[in-house]
């Protein structure tokens, strides 16, 4: 069986493991693939591949400052995932309102307790 493309789109590249971590690390700050490597510990071929298929689905974006090439995130690409999150917004609202009730009643009951 052929593996599956993980540079087709933002949900697919954002499946790797790895390719998180860099994103979380690129928020924080811009940075080179010297600095991710540093941080990261991994080799820096791949680190550079990973960057490579981030930056072909447009969630990093790379600039050049002299000799070194700097890397950030483009928070603007996250939207398809916002946009498909947001459709799960309305169960998470109401399993916190159960959460909550929840708590209640068990507070309400500890106050009725006899010490």
């Amino acid at each position: 069986m052929a593996r599956l493309k993980t540079t087709h789109d933002v949900f697919s590249a954002i499946g790797e493991p790895k390719r998180r971590i860099l994103i979380e690390q690129l928020v924080l700050k811009e940075m080179s693939v010297n600095e991710l490597v540093d941080i990261v510990q991994w080799p820096q071929p791949v680190v550079s591949k990973h960057l490579g298929v981030l930056r072909k689905v447009r969630i990093v974006s790379e600039r050049r400052q002299g000799r070194h090439r700097l890397y950030r995130v483009q928070p603007d690409e996250f939207r398809p995932i916002q946009e498909w999150m947001h459709q799960f917004e309305k169960y998470w609202g109401s399993s916190l309102d159960q959460l909550d009730s929840y708590l209640t009643e068990i507070q309400a009951r500890g106050k009725n307790e006899p010490d």
